[in-house]
């Protein structure tokens, strides 16, 4: 009797740790104002001159990140739950809209009383692990070891802001370094000096070692393809060359019949009166350099045998204008600010080259993956649990979903579908975008009879959803959103 006990608990025991192995894994490499024009997955499913608004021919081949879509999933109209990086970030990982996690615009403190998805997945079990740029802890710039980890129980490297391309690590203290300092610093044989995009995911490998063997979630955020636009060699060369071109939207005759959300103050830094063919061959480097790291974190994958058991996503926190509309950065909506990439492969759930022309924001991130996961989650989200539509076996998937997001302060606010976008401010008039028809944003059809049911029906489901997520610019009764 007591051997037959002992061989009981021996065959439990090996079942409770079989069954944890099969857990799905949970790897997120998240970028910094990133374009998705730049991705050549994103490339290959628009016409040419949306794929290469910097002229023919003129983009990067990124074939690392294109092969997580290839074998998962890309989805085509993925957007941030407000284009600036703070609010995004708290988005992503609360599936709250910014207004109720405390940190609706850059320089605040994520709410510490909000259970995030890491939260959730270490109290089943997980290793959570947070690595890069975190921009949720404050102003403060070039930290380590921040003291609320939201529950990433690794954070050591989880670093408080900041875009410098390299910094330097004397005893444990970051000092940050522009692109000259490091390279005489680097020709005089100083030692630990790092490109930040390689430091990171060198400690994502080290991590991704150490907990190989058990249930992992680890998020890398790269603080690259962010300004100030400062590739390494041999990236900095790779494009000296290409023959970029402004996009069509620099024209003076769209610049002209801009709306006042697509227009900057007297002095925005995000202004930008005159293409910069440099900084764009630069950012081209970048987004090169970051797909090779992919390609790294790919490899250690498959030469550990994770890959079928990992759920990978490749993502960022905003998009980047480039030069589109006569603009640099983020903060507005039209879509190379608003719209991010989100490709995604998870070979035991989703099946391969699955194209999804579904309206979501990163809002939608957490409840999400969770489901995906098969986690019991009883936190409540405002964001919406769409893992069925990942999971399903459809190869293609078209939704006309309206969802929104929102300038951080409630300025204005967009509804969005998978094809028209409605956008309501507190200066302008009411303009409604057809995508299909208008991919670079320069027609109102607000006012056109063709389109009085759209945008009646985007209009109305909006405030639908102001009220319901209590956006704040709904309560400012001074300035009231524009709708006539």
């Amino acid at each position: 009797m007591k051997n037959y006990l002992i061989i009981l608990i021996i065959a439990l025991s090996f079942t409770s740790a079989f069954a944890k192995k099969k857990q799905p894994n949970l790897l997120i490499i998240h970028t910094d104002e990133h374009s998705f024009r730049t991705l050549s997955c994103y490339q290959k499913l628009m016409p040419e001159d949306q794929a290469f608004v910097w002229g023919n021919g003129n983009n990067v081949e990124t074939p690392f990140i294109d092969r997580i879509a290839d074998e998962g999933a890309i989805c085509m109209n993925y957007y941030a739950s407000s284009p600036v990086c703070t609010p995004s970030r708290a988005s992503m990982i609360t599936g709250l809209y910014p207004q109720a996690t405390g940190a609706p615009k850059n320089g605040l403190k994520i709410r510490q009383d909000i259970k995030t998805f890491a939260h959730v997945l270490a109290d089943e079990g997980y290793s959570t692990s947070y690595v890069g740029k975190w921009h949720l802890d404050g102003h403060k710039k070039y930290q380590f070891n921040i003291k609320y980890k939201a529950g990433f129980n690794d954070n050591r490297y989880m670093m408080t802001g900041g875009h410098a391309p390299y910094f330097q690590i004397t005893d444990g203290v970051i000092s940050e370094l522009n692109q000259r300092e490091a390279e005489k610093k680097i020709s005089a044989g100083a030692d630990g000096i790092h490109y930040v995009t390689d430091f990171f995911t060198d400690k994502t490998l080290e991590i991704l070692e150490r907990d190989k063997d058990k249930p992992f979630c680890l998020m890398l955020s790269i603080p690259d393809p962010h300004t100030p636009d400062a590739a390494r060699e041999p990236y900095t060369s790779l494009y000296k060359d290409m023959p970029v071109e402004a996009p069509l939207t620099m024209l003076s005759e769209y610049v002209a019949n801009k709306p006042m959300w697509g227009k900057s103050a007297p002095g925005d830094k995000n202004e930008a009166s005159k293409f910069d063919a440099k900084s764009l061959r630069n950012y081209f480097g970048m987004v090169k350099c970051i797909d090779d790291n992919v390609g790294r974190i790919l490899k250690f994958l498959d030469d550990n045998d994770l890959t079928d058991n990992t759920i990978i996503i490749f993502t960022a926190d905003h998009g980047d204008m480039f030069f589109e509309h006569n603009r640099r950065n983020k903060g507005v909506p039209y879509e190379a600010s608003a719209r991010i990439p989100f490709v995604i492969r998870y070979p035991k759930g989703i099946a391969s080259g699955k194209v999804i022309r579904k309206a979501y924001t990163n809002v939608d991130f957490a409840p999400t993956i969770l489901g995906m996961m098969d986690v019991d989650n009883k936190v409540a989200f405002h964001g919406t649990d769409t893992s069925s539509d990942f999971l399903s076996k459809e190869k293609n998937i078209s939704n006309d979903r309206i969802t929104y997001f929102a300038k951080n302060g409630g300025w204005w606010v967009c509804a969005v579908d998978n094809r028209y976008k409605l956008v309501i401010d507190k200066k302008e008039k009411p303009w409604l975008i057809d995508l299909e028809k208008d991919p670079f944003e320069t027609t109102n059809f607000y006012y056109d009879p063709a389109y009085k049911a759209i945008a009646a029906k985007m209009q109305k489901e909006l405030f639908v959803q102001l009220k319901k997520f209590d956006e704040p610019g709904l309560k400012n009764k001074k300035q009231a959103y524009i709708i006539k």
